[in-house]
C-alpha cells in the first residue's frame, strides 16, 4: 500500500475567501484505502479543504486557491468533467440533507441521472447502498415513504447511502456525527470500518477520539496550517512530539 502512488496528493495548497486567508501552502497525501482523520479547532480550514478536493469550493463567491490537488495523478482543476470528479468523491455533510423524495428515490436519484434505468439494477444498487449504510433492515418495508420522515440518525445514514450510490472511490465525511446520538455514531463508525476495504476515506471530525478509533493517520490542522500529520497512535500518544498537538488532543485548548 505504501509503495503505490497516492490516491490524493496536495501540494503547496493555499486558499482564501476574499482577502481572508484560510490555508497556507499545505502539502500532504492520502493513500488508497486509507482513513485519514483531520482534526482541529473551528475555523482551521477543515471543511474548505474537503470542498477544494471535490471542487465545490469554486461555487462560493470570492473563494480562490493556489497550488495543486491531484486525484489519481490528475490535477482536479483540469479534469474534463467536474461532475465525474464529484461522482468519484462522495461527500457527507455535518447535518443530514435529505432530498424531498422517497427513501428509494433518495438513493436512486444519482444513478438515474448517470443513466441507470433498469429497475432490477436500481433495486440491487439501492439495497446494496442501504445495507452498506446499516439502514436496510430498518427501512426495507417502507422504501416508498419520505426520507425526510426518518429520524436524524437514520437521515444521516441515508445521506451516506446516497453518497455511496455514486459508487465513489473517495468518501469525505465532514463531522457526520455532529447532530446524531452516540449509539448511531458508533453504528456509522462500524460502517466506515467495512467501507475502508473498498474506499479511501477522509474524516473531518470535532471528536478527537473518533479519529483515534478510525483513522490510520491523523492530521492536526490549525489556522490553515498542518501542525502535525502522523500515524494516529503517535498523534494520540502521551508523546506525539509536538506540544500543540498534545495540548489539543488532551483538551487543554480548542
Amino acid at each position: 500500500m505504501h509503495d503505490s502512488p497516492p490516491k490524493i496528493k496536495v501540494e503547496q495548497f493555499s486558499s482564501w475567501y476574499g482577502d481572508k486567508p484560510v490555508h497556507k501552502e499545505i502539502s500532504f497525501h492520502v493513500r488508497a484505502n486509507e482513513v485519514l482523520g483531520i482534526i482541529g479547532p473551528a475555523q482551521s480550514g477543515k471543511t474548505t479543504l474537503l470542498r477544494a478536493i471535490n471542487r465545490t469550493l469554486e461555487l462560493t463567491a470570492g473563494a480562490r486557491s493556489t497550488g495543486t490537488i491531484q486525484v489519481d495523478g490528475e490535477d482536479v482543476r483540469w479534469v474534463a468533467n467536474v461532475y465525474e470528479l464529484r461522482r468519484k468523491i462522495g461527500m457527507v455533510a455535518p447535518l443530514p440533507v435529505g432530498l424531498p423524495l422517497t427513501i428509494y428515490d433518495n438513493v436512486a436519484f444519482a444513478p438515474r441521472c448517470a443513466g441507470l434505468s433498469r429497475k432490477s439494477d436500481l433495486d440491487a444498487l439501492v439495497e446494496k447502498c442501504l445495507r452498506q449504510a446499516a439502514l436496510w433492515d430498518e427501512v426495507k418495508d417502507r422504501l416508498d415513504s419520505l426520507g425526510t420522515k426518518l429520524s436524524g440518525g437514520q437521515q444521516q445514514r441515508l445521506t451516506i447511502a446516497r453518497a455511496l450510490s455514486h459508487q465513489p472511490e473517495i468518501l469525505c465525511l465532514d463531522e457526520f456525527s455532529i447532530a446524531i446520538d452516540p449509539v448511531t455514531t458508533m453504528r456509522i463508525e462500524e460502517v466506515l470500518k467495512e467501507l475502508r476495504k473498498d474506499i479511501t476515506i477522509i474524516l473531518v471530525t470535532n471528536l478527537t477520539q473518533q479519529a483515534r478509533r478510525l483513522a490510520d493517520r491523523t492530521m492536526f490542522l490549525w489556522n490553515g496550517e498542518i501542525i502535525q500529520l502522523d500515524r494516529s497512535e503517535v498523534i494520540f500518544s502521551e508523546n506525539p512530539g509536538n506540544q500543540k498537538t498534545y495540548d489539543y488532543v488532551h483538551g487543554i485548548f480548542g
